[in-house]
């Protein structure tokens, strides 16, 4: 069912305008050869993009874990590693576009939907912190919850095209 839904996806004319829009901007991430070669990994064979997710990743599950327990000293660090993670996912993903930039127009079309469910997650824990800011705790908790769960629709469809991708 997954691999149908990403063929479908890859097939989506519908998403061709995002892909189009994208394009300028992704690809003078990669005009410069040295930028290009960052990038893609060349020097160490891990493009910095699979490095660099793992910062707001881990941050803000870990917020979510430090939710579970209910003393000021676990709210005060879970409302900084959500702020972390807001700030960690900027790199994250200008290191995704970059890449993006490289990959076939199939890969582009599911890149699009990728990128749309993070930057949507980033703005919900960005959210999240700020509700965590003004001392609403538990709206902070549920909103980190309804970003995780986009979390994980963006990985699912990072590592398919992280699968499919050509080297």
């Amino acid at each position: 069912m997954f691999l149908q839904l990403m063929k479908r996806l890859g097939e989506a004319e519908t998403l061709d305008p995002a892909v189009r829009t994208a394009e300028p901007l992704a690809s003078r991430l990669i005009a410069d050869a040295r930028l290009r070669s960052f990038f893609h990994g060349d020097a160490t064979g891990i493009p910095p993009h699979v490095i660099l997710t793992r910062v707001p990743l881990g941050a803000w599950f870990m917020a979510m874990f430090l939710d579970l327990f209910p003393d000021d000293g676990s709210r005060l660090a879970a409302r900084r590693l959500v702020g972390l993670g807001v700030v960690a996912a900027a790199p994250a993903g200008l290191s995704g576009w970059a890449e993006w930039a490289r990959a076939d127009h199939t890969t582009r079309r599911i890149g699009v939907v990728h990128a749309g469910a993070n930057l949507v997650a980033t703005l919900i824990f960005l959210a999240s912190w700020h509700a965590r800011r003004r001392e609403r705790h538990r709206l902070g908790v549920a909103l980190a919850r309804v970003g995780a769960i986009l979390l994980v629709v963006g990985g699912f469809l990072g590592g398919y095209m992280r699968s499919v991708q050509r080297p």
